[in-house]
């Protein structure tokens, strides 16, 4: 991507040193595994292990929760930490990216008599406090619609790359991108139908519904990289194979595969690979908002 040297957006709120430590992030991520270990005999046993030495800690006036959650240290306000110049260079992508998003989005929602609202990106370490509650960066970048902000740890870009084989910074692109995406639909008055429709439904039916909404998500990131390619030159060739390789990483059956668990189509919640793809390429071609109808036909 040629983005050296263009506008940077003004809504970067930088976290990273007011962020938890490791500990509580690497419980999350332990907690994430625990119906897996459920599911198992000896899976049973290590819970049923770890559960007699957090009590019997307690009885002799010691907390060793931390200690198991967190890979031995405990949790922690981390002090304000100088950038390294990887660090330093990265956060100015972001920047660059999130400013040609708001471009993107301000062209589109004057064309459709609307008036956009630009988001913040809240940048940070391990673990952070939205208006959605307390999250760690094992969830991945994430949009909040009650505060509407973006929240990204920049780590992931590196899980990316070594964990999901999607390197490339238009691949990073298309992340931002896609969680902006999500703000669009809040603005739009998108989510709240698809909460409101979720009502009452079976839990396999609200699934469905995030599938598309998440399909709708990749889609407007398509729409913006249109933009950003046609209009601001801001591509280079082998950019789109990033972001498609990125939107193949995450998709629900591979990652489901790579867990070594059964592909259940009813659990998925963001689409599968090849849906992912598809919708991304679709707002990619079209530069149209309105090609972006993932609740409208099969996906």
């Amino acid at each position: 991507m040629d983005w050296r040297g263009r506008r940077r957006s003004s809504n970067i709120e930088d976290r990273r040193g007011d962020s938890i430590s490791s500990a509580g992030a690497g419980g999350a991520l332990l907690l994430r595994f625990i119906p897996m270990l459920i599911g198992t005999r000896s899976g049973r046993w290590i819970l049923a292990i770890g559960a007699v030495a957090i009590i019997g800690g307690k009885m002799l006036g010691i907390d060793l929760l931390p200690l198991l959650l967190g890979g031995g240290q405990p949790v922690t306000q981390q002090g304000q930490q100088p950038l390294s110049p990887a660090e330093q260079e990265l956060s100015e992508f972001v920047s660059v990216v999130l400013a040609d998003t708001e471009t993107t989005w301000h062209q589109v929602f004057q064309r459709i008599g609307r008036q956009y609202q630009e988001p913040k990106l809240v940048l940070f370490s391990n673990r952070v406090q939205s208006a959605c509650g307390s999250a760690s960066s094992a969830v991945g970048p994430f949009y909040c619609p009650g505060d509407q902000q973006v929240y990204l740890d920049l780590a992931f870009f590196n899980d990316m790359k070594q964990q999901l084989g999607a390197p490339g910074d238009f691949a990073q692109a298309y992340v931002i991108a896609h969680e902006v995406g999500h703000h669009v639909q809040t603005l739009l008055g998108i989510s709240q139908k698809v909460r409101q429709a979720g009502a009452g439904r079976s839990q396999a039916e609200v699934n469905a519904l995030s599938v598309r909404q998440e399909l709708q998500a990749d889609c407007f990131a398509g729409l913006w990289g249109h933009a950003a390619n046609r209009e601001r030159q801001l591509l280079d060739p082998d950019d789109l194979d990033e972001a498609l390789t990125a939107a193949s990483a995450i998709g629900d059956d591979r990652l489901q595969r790579q867990a070594g668990q059964d592909v259940v189509p009813d659990s998925f919640t963001h689409g599968t690979s090849a849906q992912r793809v598809k919708w991304f390429k679709r707002g990619f071609d079209s530069g149209d908002i309105t090609a972006c109808d993932t609740f409208a036909g099969p996906i």
